[in-house]
């Protein structure tokens, strides 16, 4: 297993929580992201989770218990919502209170949605196949609530890389909250939910509702510019691989009260879709590497075909600047920045300027976001596609341990007397 050796964002002003809460649960406040718009920043040899026509492998109700968070490993549901917060609690019991109350509110949830409309209180809830995926991020860490010596190894607030033009109400955050379910309004009874339950403790930053496009006509489902989307991901049912490239274990040097979670790389990335509708079809699959029918590497038949960079070296088939070469080289060396990518795209109408307003939330979990994250970022610096992409929020959270039972707590072992 690899754990190599390695300015936290602080959040905004604190202000009227609750109303500020449901403001931003009512509309969206945040858009797309970047890195691996391929799936090849996490390639491996097999299709990535979640990526099926039928829901066989997806059960009705996700446990909440377990040694690691559900939401990570978990098929993806069709439907999800990306939220940072602001912690507003005044003292560490607060955030005791505030963990808490979050832990509660999400073992009942998960256990089924009961809209709290009283015309339909006396349905009988639907699980939804809901999980709700709790991170901190590295401004919780401050002088607040007396944690700054138990900040993890790796965190911080994610840096802005060439091609990016972050917008500071869209990134970073005390805490993060990733909501997944199979519809929509889903998303929307947790946030009400947690809102009422959390009044005057959090207060959000931003947020994004995404959406899983169906898979046409068969095989990995497409993003917004047309191509199929993570396709291979590492093999997450081996636990040696999940130790090696995703969990948090001894090895890792990592504070004790930190096994068994993992760091979150989100990223809101614009589409510039009308300037990529112009771009005739075979310089698009130049730019990615693919052929757009089929999602088949330009060397290869069928979507989950490995390319054969060792037969084209000088990049005569998948040119040498393409996303899926950039991002995964296919090399040894490589291997270790592999990580799993779970994102969603999204659509948000129209900007000011009448341009469409689509992209991706990119979402990768991983051990080490320097080693595996930003090593294949900076890969892709500059690339041809970065020309109809922009990075322009986003943030670098940890996933908190699981919740081992009905006496345990998320943070419980972080903020243990």
């Amino acid at each position: 297993m690899r754990c190599d050796q390695a300015g936290d964002g602080r959040a905004a002003a604190r202000g009227d929580g609750r109303r500020e809460f449901l403001r931003c649960a009512a509309g969206v406040a945040g858009v797309a992201a970047a890195g691996g718009l391929g799936g090849e920043a996490v390639a491996a040899d097999r299709p990535a989770a979640g990526r099926r026509d039928g829901r066989e492998d997806l059960p009705d109700r996700v446990p909440f218990h377990g040694h690691h968070q559900a939401g990570v490993l978990t098929p993806q549901q069709l439907f999800a919502g990306f939220v940072g917060f602001d912690v507003l609690a005044e003292n560490r019991d607060g955030l005791v209170e505030l963990f808490q109350k979050l832990t509660h509110r999400s073992r009942v949830l998960t256990g089924g949605v009961k809209p709290r409309d009283e015309r339909v209180s006396s349905e009988r809830p639907t699980p939804d196949s809901l999980t709700i995926t709790l991170g901190v991020g590295a401004s919780l860490f401050d002088d607040r609530y007396g944690l700054s010596g138990h900040k993890p190894r790796h965190l911080k607030a994610m840096p802005a890389f060439p091609d990016d033009r972050l917008e500071p109400s869209r990134c970073h955050g005390d805490l993060s909250l990733q909501i997944c379910g199979e519809h929509p309004d889903a998303i929307v009874h947790v946030l009400r939910d947690l809102a009422r339950e959390t009044d005057g403790l959090l207060r959000p930053r931003w947020r994004t509702d995404a959406f899983l496009n169906p898979s046409r006509p068969s095989g990995a489902r497409r993003n917004l510019l047309g191509f199929k989307d993570g396709i291979v991901n590492p093999e997450t049912e081996s636990a040696r691989e999940m130790d090696r490239l995703m969990w948090v274990t001894p090895p890792c040097g990592e504070p004790d009260w930190a096994l068994g979670g993992c760091y979150q790389v989100l990223r809101l990335i614009r589409f510039h879709v009308e300037k990529w509708d112009k771009v005739p079809l075979r310089r698009q699959e130049k730019i990615f590497g693919r052929h757009k029918a089929s999602g088949a590497p330009l060397d290869g038949e069928h979507e989950t075909d490995a390319p054969d960079y060792r037969h084209d070296p000088h990049g005569r088939i998948v040119p040498l600047d393409s996303h899926i070469r950039l991002a995964n080289p296919r090399t040894h060396k490589t291997d270790d920045s592999r990580f799993l990518r779970r994102s969603y795209n999204y659509d948000q109408g129209f900007d000011h300027t009448g341009r469409m307003d689509l992209g991706l939330v990119f979402c990768g979990y991983q051990q080490d976001p320097e080693r595996q994250f930003a090593t294949v970022q900076r890969r892709l610096e500059h690339e041809p596609l970065s020309r109809f992409i922009t990075p322009i929020g986003g943030g670098y959270f940890f996933v908190l341990p699981g919740v081992r039972d009905e006496d345990d707590w998320f943070g419980s072992h972080l903020l243990k007397p």
